[in-house]
């Protein structure tokens, strides 16, 4: 993933409005429009997981919108505001409905986010992790599917590794770890049945 500053000390409003026509993801980091080139084995990884998702929502009839073109509104423990672009974002559709004129941005936590964890990977394990959890997101994974994390998360050899972080009753995530054979547990999606190696085969 290559980020890339283009413009300097923004509002999330003004980044939306701000937002390039050129290809690739945009964030609003630290004020700066930043822009995210994802490999295309980035974006494999992601649309897979994607589509697994819409599936086990079409099969349960579950009130959710699965997506990968959502922007979100956060905050860095400073107060700044961030405007973050996961690679999936799960949103209540009823809240998504609310406003169909609005754009594909949230100022409310959705139900789940999923980052596929690139070279820049403390954005992920550590600035994205504190921002989600600040906001109010039930669930957030990272995917880590490099194994670029430090050993502190990954474990010595260090492996392929999906986190599943979980907001408990303290408002504080509990990071889940899932290796090699192991079955990755989501709340949100409770019958959902894929182990880590499965989803590094796609």
């Amino acid at each position: 993933m290559i980020t890339t500053p283009l413009t300097s000390q923004l509002t999330f409003e003004e980044f939306l409005s701000q937002l390039p026509d050129e290809e690739g993801y945009y964030e609003l980091v630290n004020g700066e429009i930043m822009r995210k080139l994802p490999t295309r084995r980035h974006e494999d990884m992601a649309n897979f997981i994607l589509r697994q998702f819409d599936k086990e929502v079409e099969r349960l009839q579950l009130n959710y919108r699965v997506s990968g073109r959502i922007v979100i509104r956060t905050e860095t423990k400073q107060g700044q505001e961030q405007g973050r672009h996961p690679d999936i974002t799960v949103v209540d559709k009823t809240l998504w409905e609310a406003q169909p004129t609005a754009y594909s941005a949230l100022l409310e936590p959705p139900q789940l986010v999923v980052e596929i964890v690139s070279t820049n990977w403390e954005d992920d394990y550590v600035d994205k992790l504190e921002e989600y959890q600040r906001l109010g997101i039930s669930e957030y994974w990272m995917v880590d599917y490099l194994a670029v994390a430090s050993r502190s998360y990954l474990g010595n050899p260090k492996l392929p590794t999906v986190f599943v972080c979980v907001l408990d009753e303290n408002k504080t995530y509990q990071m889940n770890r899932y290796q090699g054979s192991e079955a990755i547990i989501s709340p949100t999606f409770p019958e959902f049945y894929l182990t880590v190696e499965e989803l590094l085969q796609n």
